[in-house]
This record gives structure tokens, C-alpha cells and sequence, in this order.
């Protein structure tokens, strides 16, 4: 059985899948094939495999086509005003869905910086509220909240039948992987990357 873990970013998807990494009856990865063009072979994932990857958000439609209903799903969430705020402080990184969401998406290639902030929480939402349509008809669907991850992680590894070191995998959830609290794109550039560091220094 393939899993898919979707989510906005920033919400938790290392860790996630640090933890799936204990199971010994499954493989887990985070964004192992995101480099890959061409959806044929993006998302030709091996068999047993847990792939927790944020960038999937904007492929639905060939995730669909190609597993549909006979895949599991997680929907992994974090509080949005905390997701938001992480998002902002890395807007001026290489690879920002938030400043690929405004120029493309909102049609706002140079964001003031009392922009910053709401844009980030329409990206949230608006991810979250897509993942949601897609997942709609799924029937094997595990939604887990990374700030209390406990019991519902343990039913989503009952359900999928996973095996190896659960308290391990436990354990692995109250780490928090993947700050970038110090990567030199996380460092102030633009008007709005410099608010974005102080807004959020709030939050992990």
C-alpha cells in the first residue's frame, strides 16, 4: 500500500516522517522525488512506501489519476497562524511557496511588507482548503494535528498495519526537526523578509 502524507509545509512533515521511518514493513521518505519532471515518473513511488511531501499539494490531480482510492492519505495540520509565521520568516528562500503562491497565484510578484502575513495565511488556507476537496472521496483518510499527534498517529499505524519500533516512532514526533532558525535565506534581505524574522521569531 502506498501512503501519502499532504500538508501546507512547515507543519511537521520531517518529523512526520522520521517517525514512519521506525516501521519496519514500510520505506518513508520526505520529498524524495520532487526534483523529478514529468508526473509519470515524479510519482512513481515504490510499493509500501510512505511519502511525506508538502509539493505534492499542487499535483492532486495526477496523484489522483494515478492512485486514487486505493492509497491511504494523511492530512497533516498545524495551527495556520504558526504555519503562516514560519512561512513568512523563509519568504526570500529559493524555493518559497508563498512567493511563488503570490507571484503566480495573486498576481503580487513584490509583496510591501503589511502584505506579508495575509498572503501567507491565504496560502494556508487555501492549500488546506484543497487538500480537503481532494481528499472528500478518499476512504482511508487520517487526519493528524502535529501539537497533539499522539493518538491519532497511533490509529493511522494500526490502520496501515505498520509494523517495527512504535515507541520509537512515538518518540520521534516530540522532536521537532527542520527549524531553519539560521540558513542564510531565513536571514533579512527584502522589506518583507525583515518583517518576516521579526514576526517570527515568535514560533519554532
Amino acid at each position: 500500500m502506498n501512503v501519502f502524507v499532504l500538508c501546507t509545509g512547515r507543519s511537521g512533515s520531517t518529523t512526520f516522517a522520521k517517525a514512519c521511518g521506525h516501521f519496519s514493513n514500510y520505506t518513508a521518505g520526505h520529498e524524495t522525488r520532487a526534483r523529478i519532471i514529468g508526473a509519470a515518473e515524479r510519482l512513481a513511488f515504490p510499493a509500501n512506501h510512505i511519502e511525506v511531501d508538502h509539493h505534492l499539494n499542487r499535483q492532486l490531480g495526477a496523484l489522483d489519476e494515478r492512485y486514487g482510492d486505493s492509497a491511504t492519505y494523511v492530512h497533516l495540520l498545524r495551527d495556520r497562524q504558526a504555519v503562516a509565521r514560519s512561512l513568512a520568516r523563509l519568504i526570500d528562500g529559493p524555493h518559497s511557496s508563498v512567493r511563488a503562491f503570490a507571484a503566480s497565484t495573486l498576481m503580487r510578484p513584490h509583496l510591501k511588507p503589511d502584505e506579508l502575513l495575509p498572503v501567507c495565511l491565504d496560502y494556508v488556507d487555501t492549500v488546506t482548503a484543497n487538500i480537503r476537496a481532494f481528499l472528500r472521496d478518499k476512504s482511508r483518510v487520517h487526519t493528524i494535528h502535529v501539537e497533539d499527534p499522539s493518538d491519532s498517529f497511533d490509529a493511522f499505524a494500526v490502520a496501515i498495519g505498520a509494523r517495527g519500533d512504535l515507541e520509537a516512532a512515538r518518540r520521534e514526533l516530540a522532536t521537532v526537526h527542520n527549524r531553519k532558525r539560521d540558513v542564510p535565506y531565513a536571514r533579512p534581505k527584502s522589506p518583507a523578509g525583515r518583517l518576516a524574522l521579526a514576526v517570527a521569531r515568535l514560533v519554532p
